[in-house]
């Protein structure tokens, strides 16, 4: 399995709207996938789940995202995150913050997570949560030599915190200039 081989599985679910058939095959690939495949089997779990979640199969996604996470496997966002999304729009709240508790003691590993959480948050009306997250990850990353790719994602992360800020009337702050530099 290659990263094209995936992004043409994606592409066909975007374009046939079958994202239930896909994240079943994504899964059936999880299960078979060889050691050396360029894709690593939790990653290729989260996929599913997120085809699952596009479904709109949320119990389904849940359990692909537990798989990646007994899995243990390297993922592009942390499967913890991506399960407590899954549980929130399941309306099992107790169990969607446990989840993140759990992230906030471990520490999340990169910045699409933290992206994740703060817009999961924000989405389901917990803007002082979801500032709470921006401001931690912005803060983790913000003096750190950074790739292009990765002053991208920080640059999406702290609009992100500018708007959950501006929605809680919270007054400009450091981060939200440096967005100017």
């Amino acid at each position: 399995m290659t990263t094209a081989d995936l992004d043409r599985l994606e592409f066909r679910a975007v374009q046939s709207g079958d994202h239930g058939d896909v994240a079943q095959q994504l899964l059936e690939l999880a299960n078979r996938v060889d050691a050396d495949s360029e894709i690593s089997r939790a990653e290729l779990f989260v996929r599913a789940g997120e085809q699952w979640e596009m479904a709109q199969e949320f119990e389904r996604a849940s359990a692909a995202y537990q798989r990646a996470i007994d899995d243990g496997g390297a993922t592009i966002i942390d499967a913890r995150a991506l399960l407590a999304g899954a549980l929130l729009e399941l309306d099992l709240l107790d169990a969607a913050y446990a989840q993140l508790d759990r992230m906030d003691a471990e520490g999340p590993r990169n910045l699409p997570t933290y992206i994740h959480i703060a817009e999961i948050l924000q989405a389901h009306g917990d803007l002082e949560g979801a500032h709470d997250w921006a401001t931690l990850g912005a803060r983790r990353f913000q003096h750190q030599d950074v790739t292009p790719y990765v002053h991208e994602l920080l640059t999406e992360l702290l609009r992100t915190r500018f708007r959950i800020r501006m929605d809680l009337g919270l007054a400009e702050d450091a981060l939200d200039r440096s967005l100017d530099d």
